[in-house]
Protein backbone atom coordinates (compact mmCIF):
# COMPACT_ATOMS: atom_id res chain seq x y z
CA UNK A 1 0.00 0.00 0.00
CA UNK A 2 1.56 3.48 -0.50
CA UNK A 3 2.13 5.49 1.79
CA UNK A 4 -0.37 7.74 3.67
CA UNK A 5 -3.32 5.98 1.69
CA UNK A 6 -6.15 5.62 4.61
CA UNK A 7 -4.65 7.73 7.25
CA UNK A 8 -3.03 11.24 8.27
CA UNK A 9 -0.04 11.22 5.99
CA UNK A 10 2.14 12.93 8.44
CA UNK A 11 1.59 9.97 10.70
CA UNK A 12 3.22 7.56 8.61
CA UNK A 13 6.59 7.95 9.22
CA UNK A 14 8.97 10.46 11.15
CA UNK A 15 12.75 10.80 12.20
CA UNK A 16 13.66 13.29 14.95
CA UNK A 17 15.54 16.29 14.43
CA UNK A 18 15.84 17.54 17.97
CA UNK A 19 18.06 20.89 16.41
CA UNK A 20 14.92 22.17 13.78
CA UNK A 21 14.14 26.16 15.01
CA UNK A 22 10.34 26.45 14.49
CA UNK A 23 10.89 29.53 13.16
CA UNK A 24 13.13 28.48 10.52
CA UNK A 25 11.85 28.33 7.04
CA UNK A 26 13.86 25.53 5.99
CA UNK A 27 11.97 22.04 6.12
CA UNK A 28 14.19 18.95 6.15
CA UNK A 29 11.98 15.78 4.08
CA UNK A 30 13.12 12.30 4.11
CA UNK A 31 12.39 10.64 0.81
CA UNK A 32 13.46 6.63 0.48
CA UNK A 33 16.38 7.19 3.03
CA UNK A 34 17.30 10.54 1.07
CA UNK A 35 17.24 13.68 2.90
CA UNK A 36 16.46 17.52 1.56
CA UNK A 37 15.94 20.40 1.84
CA UNK A 38 13.57 23.00 0.79
CA UNK A 39 11.75 25.89 2.01
CA UNK A 40 7.89 26.23 2.69
CA UNK A 41 7.22 28.71 0.16
CA UNK A 42 8.37 26.21 -2.13
CA UNK A 43 6.26 23.83 -1.19
CA UNK A 44 3.55 25.05 -1.25
CA UNK A 45 4.14 25.74 -4.90
CA UNK A 46 2.07 22.96 -5.13
CA UNK A 47 -1.21 24.26 -4.37
CA UNK A 48 -3.33 23.62 -1.52
CA UNK A 49 -4.42 19.99 -2.10
CA UNK A 50 -1.09 18.61 -2.60
CA UNK A 51 1.10 16.43 -0.36
CA UNK A 52 3.42 18.84 -0.59
CA UNK A 53 1.44 21.54 0.78
CA UNK A 54 0.16 19.08 3.57
CA UNK A 55 3.62 18.78 4.93
CA UNK A 56 4.32 22.29 4.85
CA UNK A 57 1.41 22.80 6.85
CA UNK A 58 1.52 20.57 9.22
CA UNK A 59 5.39 20.53 10.46
CA UNK A 60 6.27 20.04 13.95
CA UNK A 61 9.50 20.97 15.57
CA UNK A 62 10.55 17.27 16.55
CA UNK A 63 10.57 15.21 13.73
CA UNK A 64 11.47 14.76 9.66
CA UNK A 65 8.79 13.34 7.71
CA UNK A 66 9.37 10.17 5.80
CA UNK A 67 8.35 9.08 2.78
CA UNK A 68 8.43 5.63 0.98
CA UNK A 69 9.16 6.63 -2.78
CA UNK A 70 11.74 7.29 -5.42
CA UNK A 71 14.06 9.79 -4.20
CA UNK A 72 15.26 10.55 -7.97
CA UNK A 73 11.53 11.26 -8.93
CA UNK A 74 11.30 13.40 -5.93
CA UNK A 75 14.35 15.47 -7.00
CA UNK A 76 12.99 16.16 -10.10
CA UNK A 77 9.14 17.37 -9.19
CA UNK A 78 11.36 19.52 -6.42
CA UNK A 79 13.61 21.43 -8.89
CA UNK A 80 9.79 21.74 -10.77
CA UNK A 81 8.42 23.30 -7.57
CA UNK A 82 11.03 25.71 -7.38
CA UNK A 83 11.53 26.48 -11.25
CA UNK A 84 8.46 25.63 -12.89
CA UNK A 85 10.63 23.74 -15.46
CA UNK A 86 11.74 20.06 -15.68
CA UNK A 87 15.32 19.94 -14.99
CA UNK A 88 16.97 18.20 -17.95
CA UNK A 89 18.13 15.12 -15.83
CA UNK A 90 14.12 14.47 -15.80
CA UNK A 91 15.21 13.00 -19.53
CA UNK A 92 16.30 9.78 -17.53
CA UNK A 93 12.91 8.60 -16.07
CA UNK A 94 10.20 7.55 -18.68
CA UNK A 95 7.36 10.41 -18.59
CA UNK A 96 4.83 7.93 -17.39
CA UNK A 97 6.56 7.23 -14.17
CA UNK A 98 6.96 11.06 -13.18
CA UNK A 99 3.40 11.60 -13.97
CA UNK A 100 2.88 8.65 -11.59
CA UNK A 101 4.78 10.37 -9.05
CA UNK A 102 3.39 13.80 -9.40
CA UNK A 103 -0.28 12.14 -9.00
CA UNK A 104 0.84 10.91 -5.77
CA UNK A 105 2.06 14.26 -4.44
CA UNK A 106 -0.88 15.99 -6.16
CA UNK A 107 1.22 17.99 -8.95
CA UNK A 108 0.22 16.10 -12.05
CA UNK A 109 -1.04 19.88 -13.37
CA UNK A 110 1.99 20.93 -13.01
CA UNK A 111 4.18 18.51 -14.97
CA UNK A 112 1.45 19.55 -17.84
CA UNK A 113 2.16 22.63 -17.71
CA UNK A 114 5.45 22.51 -18.26
CA UNK A 115 5.55 19.98 -21.01
CA UNK A 116 2.32 20.90 -22.95
CA UNK A 117 1.34 24.36 -22.16
CA UNK A 118 -0.59 26.24 -24.94
CA UNK A 119 1.83 29.33 -24.52
CA UNK A 120 4.71 27.59 -25.10
CA UNK A 121 3.33 27.00 -28.83
CA UNK A 122 5.90 27.90 -31.16
CA UNK A 123 4.87 27.98 -34.60
CA UNK A 124 7.99 28.65 -36.59
CA UNK A 125 9.99 25.95 -34.72
CA UNK A 126 7.60 23.25 -35.40
CA UNK A 127 9.05 20.14 -36.94
CA UNK A 128 7.48 16.68 -36.83
CA UNK A 129 8.92 15.14 -33.91
CA UNK A 130 6.78 11.54 -33.34
CA UNK A 131 4.13 9.67 -35.01
CA UNK A 132 1.46 7.91 -33.05
CA UNK A 133 -0.11 4.92 -34.59
CA UNK A 134 -3.69 3.58 -35.13
CA UNK A 135 -5.15 0.23 -34.85
CA UNK A 136 -6.61 -1.23 -38.12
CA UNK A 137 -6.72 -0.56 -41.80
CA UNK A 138 -8.76 2.86 -41.47
CA UNK A 139 -7.34 6.07 -42.28
CA UNK A 140 -8.38 9.14 -39.98
CA UNK A 141 -11.54 10.60 -41.11
CA UNK A 142 -11.37 13.40 -38.27
CA UNK A 143 -9.15 14.18 -35.36
CA UNK A 144 -10.29 16.83 -32.34
CA UNK A 145 -8.04 17.96 -29.37
CA UNK A 146 -8.14 19.64 -26.11
CA UNK A 147 -6.43 22.71 -24.93
CA UNK A 148 -4.11 20.19 -22.62
CA UNK A 149 -2.50 18.53 -25.73
CA UNK A 150 -4.94 15.22 -25.82
CA UNK A 151 -6.11 14.69 -29.29
CA UNK A 152 -8.73 12.21 -30.48
CA UNK A 153 -9.01 10.80 -33.67
CA UNK A 154 -12.08 9.00 -35.33
CA UNK A 155 -10.96 6.20 -38.00
CA UNK A 156 -13.51 3.91 -39.23
CA UNK A 157 -16.35 2.62 -36.52
CA UNK A 158 -13.24 3.52 -33.99
CA UNK A 159 -12.12 6.46 -31.86
CA UNK A 160 -8.67 6.52 -30.17
CA UNK A 161 -7.56 8.51 -27.33
CA UNK A 162 -4.14 9.83 -26.48
CA UNK A 163 -3.63 11.55 -23.15
CA UNK A 164 -1.34 14.62 -23.17
CA UNK A 165 1.70 12.70 -22.50
CA UNK A 166 0.62 10.83 -25.48
CA UNK A 167 1.81 7.96 -23.46
CA UNK A 168 -1.81 6.49 -22.65
CA UNK A 169 -3.40 4.98 -25.80
CA UNK A 170 -7.38 3.69 -25.66
CA UNK A 171 -9.90 3.00 -28.83
CA UNK A 172 -13.51 2.65 -28.69
CA UNK A 173 -16.25 1.53 -30.79
CA UNK A 174 -18.91 3.90 -31.79
CA UNK A 175 -22.57 3.01 -33.66
CA UNK A 176 -21.11 5.08 -37.05
CA UNK A 177 -20.11 3.05 -39.91
CA UNK A 178 -17.59 6.29 -40.31
CA UNK A 179 -17.32 9.39 -38.09
CA UNK A 180 -17.25 12.40 -40.38
CA UNK A 181 -17.48 15.56 -37.72
CA UNK A 182 -15.87 15.22 -33.93
CA UNK A 183 -15.62 17.61 -31.72
CA UNK A 184 -13.53 17.68 -28.71
CA UNK A 185 -15.47 19.02 -24.93
CA UNK A 186 -13.16 17.92 -22.59
CA UNK A 187 -10.46 14.99 -22.09
CA UNK A 188 -13.11 12.12 -21.83
CA UNK A 189 -16.50 14.09 -23.83
CA UNK A 190 -16.63 14.07 -27.85
CA UNK A 191 -19.63 15.11 -30.09
CA UNK A 192 -19.34 13.04 -33.13
CA UNK A 193 -21.69 12.72 -36.22
CA UNK A 194 -21.78 11.69 -39.87
CA UNK A 195 -23.17 12.80 -43.22
CA UNK A 196 -24.54 9.37 -43.62
CA UNK A 197 -25.80 8.30 -40.19
CA UNK A 198 -29.06 10.47 -38.55
CA UNK A 199 -28.19 12.10 -35.36
CA UNK A 200 -25.67 13.61 -32.88
CA UNK A 201 -24.20 11.63 -30.11
CA UNK A 202 -22.14 12.68 -26.94
CA UNK A 203 -19.88 9.96 -26.09
CA UNK A 204 -18.04 9.09 -22.81
CA UNK A 205 -14.59 8.19 -24.12
CA UNK A 206 -13.76 6.31 -20.38
CA UNK A 207 -17.21 4.12 -20.27
CA UNK A 208 -16.86 3.56 -24.39
CA UNK A 209 -20.67 4.79 -23.90
CA UNK A 210 -23.79 6.89 -25.36
CA UNK A 211 -23.99 10.00 -23.05
CA UNK A 212 -27.08 11.62 -24.94
CA UNK A 213 -28.90 11.40 -28.54
CA UNK A 214 -29.81 14.45 -30.02
CA UNK A 215 -31.68 14.49 -33.06
CA UNK A 216 -33.15 17.83 -35.05
CA UNK A 217 -36.81 17.16 -36.08
CA UNK A 218 -37.64 18.39 -39.83
CA UNK A 219 -40.44 18.73 -41.33
CA UNK A 220 -40.36 15.74 -43.45
CA UNK A 221 -39.82 13.42 -40.19
CA UNK A 222 -36.86 11.97 -41.70
CA UNK A 223 -33.80 11.44 -40.58
CA UNK A 224 -31.11 14.51 -39.87
CA UNK A 225 -27.60 13.94 -40.43
CA UNK A 226 -24.74 15.96 -38.89
CA UNK A 227 -22.50 18.31 -41.43
CA UNK A 228 -20.60 20.11 -39.05
CA UNK A 229 -19.81 21.09 -34.85
CA UNK A 230 -18.84 23.84 -33.37
CA UNK A 231 -18.64 25.27 -29.56
CA UNK A 232 -18.48 28.28 -27.39
CA UNK A 233 -17.69 27.33 -24.58
CA UNK A 234 -20.93 27.44 -23.00
CA UNK A 235 -23.25 26.18 -25.85
CA UNK A 236 -22.83 23.05 -28.80
CA UNK A 237 -23.51 24.15 -32.10
CA UNK A 238 -24.92 21.38 -34.76
CA UNK A 239 -25.52 21.96 -38.13
CA UNK A 240 -27.94 19.59 -39.24
CA UNK A 241 -29.39 18.13 -42.99
CA UNK A 242 -32.86 16.21 -43.39
CA UNK A 243 -31.97 12.77 -44.72
CA UNK A 244 -33.74 13.51 -48.05
CA UNK A 245 -31.79 16.73 -48.45
CA UNK A 246 -34.62 19.22 -48.81
CA UNK A 247 -34.05 20.93 -45.19
CA UNK A 248 -31.05 22.15 -42.82
CA UNK A 249 -30.88 23.91 -39.62
CA UNK A 250 -27.82 25.17 -36.54
CA UNK A 251 -29.26 23.49 -33.32
CA UNK A 252 -27.85 25.76 -30.18
CA UNK A 253 -28.05 23.12 -27.13
CA UNK A 254 -27.00 24.38 -23.62
CA UNK A 255 -23.62 22.53 -22.78
CA UNK A 256 -24.04 22.70 -19.13
CA UNK A 257 -27.86 21.92 -18.43
CA UNK A 258 -27.55 18.05 -20.50
CA UNK A 259 -27.31 19.47 -23.62
CA UNK A 260 -30.89 20.88 -24.11
CA UNK A 261 -32.24 22.71 -27.07
CA UNK A 262 -32.17 26.42 -26.57
CA UNK A 263 -33.10 27.85 -29.83
CA UNK A 264 -32.52 26.94 -33.86
CA UNK A 265 -30.96 29.18 -36.05
CA UNK A 266 -30.97 29.30 -40.02
CA UNK A 267 -33.56 26.70 -40.54
CA UNK A 268 -34.22 26.38 -44.66
CA UNK A 269 -36.70 24.34 -46.17
CA UNK A 270 -36.04 24.18 -50.16
CA UNK A 271 -38.28 25.39 -52.87
CA UNK A 272 -37.24 24.50 -56.45
CA UNK A 273 -34.12 25.97 -57.61
CA UNK A 274 -33.26 27.87 -54.51
CA UNK A 275 -29.57 26.98 -54.26
CA UNK A 276 -28.70 29.40 -51.49
CA UNK A 277 -31.30 27.74 -49.22
CA UNK A 278 -30.38 24.31 -50.44
CA UNK A 279 -26.51 24.81 -48.74
CA UNK A 280 -26.07 23.40 -45.44
CA UNK A 281 -23.51 24.75 -42.72
CA UNK A 282 -20.33 21.99 -43.31
CA UNK A 283 -17.92 24.73 -40.75
CA UNK A 284 -19.15 26.69 -37.31
CA UNK A 285 -17.00 28.52 -35.69
CA UNK A 286 -17.33 30.93 -32.37
CA UNK A 287 -16.39 34.67 -32.66
CA UNK A 288 -16.29 35.69 -28.67
CA UNK A 289 -15.12 38.98 -29.29
CA UNK A 290 -18.39 39.94 -31.32
CA UNK A 291 -20.32 36.97 -29.98
CA UNK A 292 -21.54 36.11 -33.39
CA UNK A 293 -21.10 32.31 -34.93
CA UNK A 294 -20.09 31.83 -38.18
CA UNK A 295 -21.55 29.45 -40.39
CA UNK A 296 -20.13 28.61 -43.71
CA UNK A 297 -21.35 25.80 -46.87
CA UNK A 298 -20.74 25.74 -50.43
CA UNK A 299 -22.12 23.65 -53.19
CA UNK A 300 -21.05 22.63 -56.68
CA UNK A 301 -23.74 22.65 -59.79
CA UNK A 302 -24.10 23.57 -63.03
CA UNK A 303 -22.52 27.20 -62.64
CA UNK A 304 -19.63 26.15 -61.13
CA UNK A 305 -19.12 25.93 -56.81
CA UNK A 306 -21.27 28.39 -54.90
CA UNK A 307 -21.10 29.01 -51.53
CA UNK A 308 -22.20 31.59 -48.53
CA UNK A 309 -20.80 32.72 -45.02
CA UNK A 310 -22.70 34.02 -42.30
CA UNK A 311 -22.29 35.55 -39.01
CA UNK A 312 -25.35 35.14 -36.80
CA UNK A 313 -26.66 36.69 -33.37
CA UNK A 314 -27.65 34.12 -31.07
CA UNK A 315 -30.11 36.22 -29.39
CA UNK A 316 -31.98 37.63 -32.13
CA UNK A 317 -31.29 34.44 -34.25
CA UNK A 318 -30.46 37.00 -37.37
CA UNK A 319 -27.50 37.31 -39.72
CA UNK A 320 -25.41 40.59 -39.21
CA UNK A 321 -23.19 40.05 -42.20
CA UNK A 322 -23.96 37.75 -45.17
CA UNK A 323 -20.91 36.94 -47.57
CA UNK A 324 -21.92 35.33 -51.17
CA UNK A 325 -19.68 33.08 -52.77
CA UNK A 326 -19.67 33.74 -56.41
CA UNK A 327 -15.87 33.83 -57.85
CA UNK A 328 -13.26 31.44 -56.60
CA UNK A 329 -15.21 30.11 -53.53
CA UNK A 330 -13.86 28.75 -50.86
CA UNK A 331 -12.74 25.34 -50.63
CA UNK A 332 -11.97 25.05 -46.84
CA UNK A 333 -12.64 28.47 -44.54
CA UNK A 334 -11.59 29.78 -40.81
CA UNK A 335 -12.16 32.65 -38.20
CA UNK A 336 -9.77 34.35 -36.35
CA UNK A 337 -10.36 36.22 -32.97
CA UNK A 338 -7.08 37.10 -32.23
CA UNK A 339 -6.21 38.79 -36.20
CA UNK A 340 -9.67 40.47 -36.32
CA UNK A 341 -10.47 38.22 -39.94
CA UNK A 342 -12.08 35.52 -41.67
CA UNK A 343 -9.25 33.50 -43.93
CA UNK A 344 -10.27 31.44 -46.63
CA UNK A 345 -8.31 29.46 -49.22
CA UNK A 346 -9.84 29.56 -52.52
CA UNK A 347 -11.12 26.00 -54.58
CA UNK A 348 -10.10 27.70 -57.98
CA UNK A 349 -7.20 29.39 -57.19
CA UNK A 350 -5.60 27.11 -54.07
CA UNK A 351 -4.39 30.59 -52.62
CA UNK A 352 -5.09 32.38 -49.39
CA UNK A 353 -7.43 35.31 -48.95
CA UNK A 354 -8.22 38.06 -45.77
CA UNK A 355 -11.23 39.71 -44.89
CA UNK A 356 -11.36 42.18 -41.67
CA UNK A 357 -13.54 41.59 -39.46
CA UNK A 358 -13.15 45.67 -38.43
CA UNK A 359 -15.19 46.16 -41.76
CA UNK A 360 -17.73 43.75 -41.15
CA UNK A 361 -20.76 44.07 -43.60
CA UNK A 362 -18.47 46.04 -45.96
CA UNK A 363 -18.93 44.58 -49.41
CA UNK A 364 -15.72 42.69 -51.69
CA UNK A 365 -14.04 42.25 -48.26
CA UNK A 366 -11.90 39.64 -49.42
CA UNK A 367 -8.29 40.37 -50.61
CA UNK A 368 -5.93 37.70 -52.14
CA UNK A 369 -2.41 37.06 -50.31
CA UNK A 370 -1.30 34.95 -53.11
CA UNK A 371 -1.68 35.55 -56.60
CA UNK A 372 -4.45 37.37 -57.34
CA UNK A 373 -3.86 35.73 -60.97
CA UNK A 374 -4.88 32.61 -60.63
CA UNK A 375 -8.53 33.59 -59.17
CA UNK A 376 -10.08 33.08 -62.58
CA UNK A 377 -8.09 29.84 -63.62
CA UNK A 378 -10.77 27.26 -63.28
CA UNK A 379 -8.37 25.07 -62.52
CA UNK A 380 -9.43 23.97 -58.77
CA UNK A 381 -5.99 24.03 -57.06
CA UNK A 382 -7.55 24.44 -53.85
CA UNK A 383 -9.62 21.07 -53.93
CA UNK A 384 -8.58 19.69 -50.56
CA UNK A 385 -7.01 22.52 -49.17
CA UNK A 386 -7.68 22.92 -44.89
CA UNK A 387 -7.31 26.31 -43.48
CA UNK A 388 -6.97 26.79 -40.01
CA UNK A 389 -6.37 29.56 -37.38
CA UNK A 390 -4.05 29.22 -34.01
CA UNK A 391 -3.23 32.31 -32.17
CA UNK A 392 -1.91 34.99 -34.34
CA UNK A 393 -1.18 32.84 -37.04
CA UNK A 394 -3.07 30.99 -40.05
CA UNK A 395 -2.05 27.75 -41.33
CA UNK A 396 -2.77 26.20 -44.54
CA UNK A 397 -2.59 23.11 -46.35
CA UNK A 398 -1.07 22.58 -49.73
CA UNK A 399 -1.05 19.15 -50.98
CA UNK A 400 1.48 17.57 -48.34
CA UNK A 401 2.71 20.75 -46.98
CA UNK A 402 2.01 23.25 -44.14
CA UNK A 403 1.62 27.08 -45.03
CA UNK A 404 2.40 29.54 -42.19
CA UNK A 405 0.93 33.03 -42.56
CA UNK A 406 1.81 35.49 -39.89
CA UNK A 407 0.41 39.10 -39.76
CA UNK A 408 3.94 41.74 -40.11
CA UNK A 409 2.90 45.16 -37.85
CA UNK A 410 3.60 47.89 -40.53
CA UNK A 411 3.09 51.65 -39.83
CA UNK A 412 -0.55 52.23 -40.74
CA UNK A 413 -0.11 54.76 -43.47
CA UNK A 414 1.62 52.08 -45.31
CA UNK A 415 -0.42 49.53 -47.70
CA UNK A 416 1.10 46.39 -49.17
CA UNK A 417 0.50 44.41 -52.13
CA UNK A 418 0.26 41.54 -49.38
CA UNK A 419 -2.54 42.83 -47.22
CA UNK A 420 -5.48 45.71 -46.76
CA UNK A 421 -3.92 48.92 -46.02
CA UNK A 422 -2.56 48.98 -42.54
CA UNK A 423 -2.35 45.04 -42.33
CA UNK A 424 0.51 43.02 -44.26
CA UNK A 425 0.37 38.69 -44.29
CA UNK A 426 3.86 36.99 -45.03
CA UNK A 427 4.46 33.15 -46.00
CA UNK A 428 6.64 30.65 -44.48
CA UNK A 429 6.91 27.03 -45.21
CA UNK A 430 6.37 24.62 -41.79
CA UNK A 431 9.13 22.45 -40.88
CA UNK A 432 12.23 21.14 -42.04
CA UNK A 433 13.27 19.58 -45.86
CA UNK A 434 12.94 16.28 -44.66
CA UNK A 435 8.93 16.80 -43.28
CA UNK A 436 8.20 17.86 -47.02
CA UNK A 437 6.07 16.46 -49.85
CA UNK A 438 4.38 13.51 -47.72
CA UNK A 439 1.05 12.31 -48.85
CA UNK A 440 -1.77 15.14 -48.87
CA UNK A 441 -2.86 16.07 -45.55
CA UNK A 442 -6.76 15.06 -44.83
CA UNK A 443 -7.00 16.96 -41.26
CA UNK A 444 -4.75 19.08 -38.40
CA UNK A 445 -5.96 20.74 -35.25
CA UNK A 446 -3.99 22.23 -32.46
CA UNK A 447 -3.77 21.06 -28.75
CA UNK A 448 -1.17 22.48 -25.93
CA UNK A 449 2.13 23.22 -27.63
CA UNK A 450 1.53 21.25 -30.41
CA UNK A 451 0.33 20.43 -34.10
CA UNK A 452 -1.77 17.15 -35.14
CA UNK A 453 -1.25 16.28 -38.94
CA UNK A 454 -2.95 13.06 -40.64
CA UNK A 455 -2.77 12.15 -44.19
CA UNK A 456 -4.12 10.58 -47.28
CA UNK A 457 -3.84 6.61 -46.64
CA UNK A 458 -1.59 6.47 -43.87
CA UNK A 459 -2.88 4.84 -40.61
CA UNK A 460 -0.74 7.46 -37.62
CA UNK A 461 -0.90 10.90 -36.77
CA UNK A 462 2.03 13.16 -36.94
CA UNK A 463 3.46 15.26 -33.85
CA UNK A 464 4.72 18.09 -34.60
CA UNK A 465 6.48 20.57 -32.13
CA UNK A 466 9.20 22.63 -31.29
CA UNK A 467 12.44 20.60 -31.43
CA UNK A 468 13.48 22.42 -27.61
CA UNK A 469 10.48 21.30 -25.63
CA UNK A 470 9.44 17.82 -23.83
CA UNK A 471 10.83 14.93 -23.76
Amino acid sequence: MPPFVGSNPLSYGFRHNNNMDSNSNIVTIDVGGHLFQTTKQTLNQAGSKSLFSTISSNLDNDSVPFIDRDPGIFSVLLSLLRTGNLPSKAKTFDIQDLIFEARFYGVEQLILNSQSNPSQFEPFDLEKSLLLPLTGRDSPSAISTTENGSVQVAHGCKITSFDWSLKRKSTILTQFPAIDSMLCLNSTTVAVGATDFSGLQILDLVKGSVKKNLNWENVTKSGSTVQAIGTSGEFLFTSFESSRRNSNCIMVYDVNDDFKPVTKIGHYEIFGAELDSAIPATKLRWLPSHNLLMSAGSHSGPSGVLGNIKFWDLRSGNTVWEIKENVDCFSDITVSDSSSGIFKVGVHSGEVFHADLRNIGSENAWICLGDQRKVTNGKKEGIGCKIESHGNQVFCTKGGNVELWSEVLIDGSIKGRFGSEGRVFRKNYMGRAKDFCGNRITHFSFGGNRMFVTRKDQQFVEVWQSSVRGF
